[in-house]
């Protein structure tokens, strides 16, 4: 029996294969090792039967391996993957299950991301724990010295002056033991900020270099940052179909909880990368904060949002549109244009 398609459960060491037929019955089972499992697969399964496998660590990575061979590859969510689990999960079940999946017309499977698209998302990957460490570092002096009588500052940069002038002023309270304990963390947190400021510096290159991020650049509250990051996550963005799956899949979209022919819709979804929706929203902060002096339709309708709803409504209603005006710039290749921001917003 011909094998129509394959779901293969990804792991470090062993592989799970299952192959089904056009009706979808089981026809080819096997466990491979790392090594074995991609020659066993080419030398059994022809050029063209479609691969699928779940979304996890090395999906990209073995997805171009097998589109170099000339097999079409679907990445699947593991949250599409898991209803079709029968019985005890194991791997068989697992294999089993994603072929399953894949084989349902209204799938719609992640794209898969180039080498390029990694290299940017492992530097914001980086970044953002570097910078999560930094957070912890400041908190973690602001709580050490507050058990001496001083108090922090709140904001990063008012922290860096002030760690100096403490271990400078000897009738602060701090003793000799504690000031050499506070001149290794002030190390510490100027070790982080040199790091975030070369991978800042990184990112800016790359800004600069691809031109889809220079175009994105042209957004209102669109920088460097954000517009790598929608390269690294959505890459031409040609995998929605329209601007709204975007910002749906970005979670920006309410939450529908209807039922009985009455829709009720909640707040926003918050699905898919929540990195990269933050970064929106902050984003879209940004333009708010600039929109009073400007006269342009978009920020006239930013303005008159403002009137009339919270301030978090609005930077997320932005947030919302900026998705969608960067999904139109990436799938048509266009440069931003204000009289179709404009109408976009009407």
């Amino acid at each position: 029996m011909k094998i129509n398609r394959v779901g293969v459960d990804l792991a470090k060491n062993v592989f799970q294969l299952h192959g089904a037929d056009y009706k979808g019955k089981t026809v080819w089972k096997r466990q491979l090792s790392r090594s074995k499992w991609l020659p066993v697969l080419c030398d059994t399964v022809e050029p063209g039967t479609e691969i699928g496998m779940e979304a996890c660590a090395g999906a990209h990575h073995w997805a171009r391996q097998l589109m170099q061979q000339g097999y079409p590859v679907k990445i699947i969510p593991p949250q599409f993957v898991k209803p079709y689990i029968k019985s005890n999960k194991n791997d068989a079940n697992d294999a089993q299950a994603i072929c399953e999946a894949m084989g349902r017309p209204d799938m719609y499977p992640i794209k898969v991301k180039t080498v390029e698209q990694q290299d940017l998302q492992a530097m914001h990957r980086i970044r953002d724990e570097i910078k999560s460490h930094r957070i912890g570092k400041a908190n973690q002096i602001r709580g050490l010295v507050t058990e001496y009588g001083l108090v922090a500052p709140l904001q990063l940069h008012a922290l860096r002056r002030a760690i100096p002038q403490w271990l400078e002023d000897a009738d602060n309270g701090l003793t000799f033991l504690f000031r050499q304990l506070l001149q290794g963390l002030w190390g510490d947190l100027y070790a982080l900020d040199q790091r975030m400021a070369e991978l800042d510096k990184q990112i800016a290159v790359v800004a600069q270099e691809d031109p889809t991020a220079r175009r994105l650049q042209q957004l209102r509250g669109v920088g460097p940052l954000i517009a790598t990051a929608l390269v690294a996550t959505i890459g031409d963005g040609k995998q929605y179909r329209k601007s709204r799956d975007m910002a749906a899949a970005l979670g920006l979209t309410p939450r529908q909880h209807s039922s009985g022919g009455k829709d009720r819709l909640l707040g926003i979804s918050k699905r898919g990368d929540a990195y990269l929706r933050c970064l929106l929203v902050h984003g879209a902060r940004s333009a708010m904060r600039t929109a009073k002096d400007k006269d342009d339709r978009l920020s006239r309708w930013i303005i008159d949002l403002q009137s009339r709803r919270h301030a978090n409504v609005v930077a997320v209603a932005l947030a919302n549109k900026m998705a969608r005006m960067a999904w139109a710039m990436m799938t048509s290749g266009v440069d931003y244009d204000p009289d179709l921001a404009a109408a976009s917003v009407n």
